[in-house]
């Protein structure tokens, strides 16, 4: 237990499922759960400013926000995954292999920073959240996308509950709003991705904390403020 390298198993563990991950990217984008994202975006993000993918996997996302006008900049702690994206070319679109933890730029470099289904794959989130601080420009925008209660992925966590080290974080998306709340960010934006057995009229007199309990999926948009 003691030998376990949290980012290492990381690395590993998301080079094997490249393949898997490449096979379905462009659908998840275009039609799936992330279709949304790109708009959202698009609501805070000004155009042609370069902006970060951190956790890009194979780079569709990146890819995504370079069709739309955007200098994008994909970062992924696979290299597996970094290879796959150096194939989907745009001149606006570059790629680079490294952890989340430790990030190869300068301090306060971007004024737009994109982070989906990343953070939860931390063995620290606020030591994370630090870094993407630290890279962040005074009132740039940082857009979270962090699995809900009833994503799948999230069954990667389960065998913490028999003391086996795991690499995915189980934190709430109402944990993770606390604490960019209290660590320099302003919550200025936020919605969910639901599966298709939720029925968005029935959301519509719930509280905030309860839309988010039955989400695959929220989305933060935040402000950089200190």
């Amino acid at each position: 237990m003691n030998s376990f390298n949290w980012h290492s198993e990381a690395e590993k563990q998301w080079d094997m499922r490249a393949d898997f991950w490449n096979q379905n990217s462009e659908q998840m984008w275009n039609k799936g759960s992330r279709k949304t994202i790109l708009p959202f975006i698009q609501k805070h993000f000004q155009k042609e400013i370069t902006v970060i993918d951190i956790g890009c996997g194979d780079g569709f996302g990146s890819y995504k926000l370079a069709e739309s006008g955007y200098k994008a900049i994909g970062v992924d702690i696979s290299h597996e995954m970094i290879e796959r994206a150096k194939k989907r070319t745009h001149e606006n679109a570059q790629y680079i292999q490294s952890d989340l933890m430790s990030l190869p730029f300068p301090n306060h470099h971007f004024s737009g920073v994109m982070a989906i289904n990343s953070l939860e794959w931390t063995e620290n989130p606020f030591n994370a959240l630090k870094e993407i601080n630290r890279i962040t420009a005074l009132g740039g925008y940082l857009c979270v996308g962090l699995l809900g209660p009833t994503a799948g992925p999230r069954q990667n966590a389960y065998k913490r509950l028999y003391n086996e080290p795991v690499i995915c974080n189980t934190m709430m998306p109402w944990e993770f709003e606390q604490l960019a709340i209290e660590n320099g960010w302003e919550l200025i934006d936020c919605e969910g991705v639901y599966k298709e057995a939720v029925k968005k009229e029935n959301l519509l007199t719930l509280p905030r904390e309860l839309k988010q309990a039955l989400t695959f999926m929220w989305l933060f948009m935040f402000k950089k403020i200190k």
